[in-house]
């Protein structure tokens, strides 16, 4: 067994067995999110031991939707010319909208089917959401992927040895906007954190995260290099998180508005 380079997006070859820092950062990021939905479950007035059912449904869904939305949306360019790569998710290539989208419609058939409240439910993915997020976006600075343009002298200087030398490509340090994005990320968590906490109203949760998140993702698309592109000017990405966050908003509005739910008031 041989312990690779940091950077290397293997992390440890046994023989012809290659484990990827992506596969691992992936599965840690869903193993805590699997853990913590129980516990925010629980605050929520919540059944925890559904959240292993729920799971069971959900994470492949999300998966499958997450790279179906890569492949046939995003970049299927590169591989309509390159079919043998569309199942190698480990070499990176996981969309979050289309993850969210998948997870959407498994929770919309699944949810009903046994009989459990949908906005409930969706306020404990929500919050969880934006923490494996966090987490797996570093999956992203292992695969040398998902980075911006090329970052100005003042942010190189300022940069960590490691940071800098994993975001150098072609000889050149791009911004590291798997990074940025995974910040925003923990903020939005601490955020949603605190407003599930307070007992906000069912809904609000799951509508706050389509705004703040997909708020940040617009911005931040705005400097990647990897975008795809429809009409030669409109970011599909940042397209989809305009509309995701306006969604947000109208639902955020509207979850207000509603009298709140015997589960609202659940305890801690």
């Amino acid at each position: 067994m041989q312990l690779l380079a940091f950077v290397d997006p293997v992390a440890i070859q046994i023989g012809p067995l290659s484990i990827r820092w992506y596969g691992i950062i992936i599965v840690s990021a869903i193993a805590l999110s699997i853990w913590l939905g129980g516990r925010f479950a629980r605050d929520r007035g919540l059944d925890p031991a559904f959240v292993d059912s729920f799971a069971i449904v959900l994470v492949p869904a999300g998966i499958l939707g997450a790279r179906l939305y890569e492949v046939f949306v995003l970049q299927w360019p590169y591989y309509s010319q390159h079919p043998d790569k569309i199942l190698q998710i480990w070499e990176g290539g996981l969309a979050i909208h289309g993850a969210v989208l998948g997870g959407a419609i498994a929770a919309a058939i699944y949810l009903p089917m046994r009989k459990q409240p949908f906005w409930r439910w969706a306020d404990v993915v929500g919050l969880v959401l934006p923490l494996a997020q966090a987490i797996g976006r570093w999956g992203n600075f292992f695969n040398q992927e998902a980075y911006g343009d090329p970052a100005p002298d003042w942010l190189v200087r300022l940069m960590p040895g490691w940071l800098r030398e994993g975001m150098t490509i072609s000889g050149t340090v791009m911004h590291p906007t798997f990074l940025y994005e995974s910040v925003w990320n923990l903020l939005t968590f601490g955020i949603l954190l605190v407003c599930h906490r307070r007992r906000m109203k069912t809904g609000v949760v799951f509508s706050l995260y389509l705004v703040l998140y997909n708020a940040g993702r617009f911005l931040i698309e705005s400097i990647r290099q990897d975008s795809s592109f429809i009409f030669s000017r409109i970011r599909v990405a940042q397209l989809v998180a305009a509309v995701l966050a306006i969604l947000g908003l109208v639902l955020l509005a509207w979850f207000l508005r509603r009298p709140a739910e015997s589960g609202d008031s659940a305890g801690v």
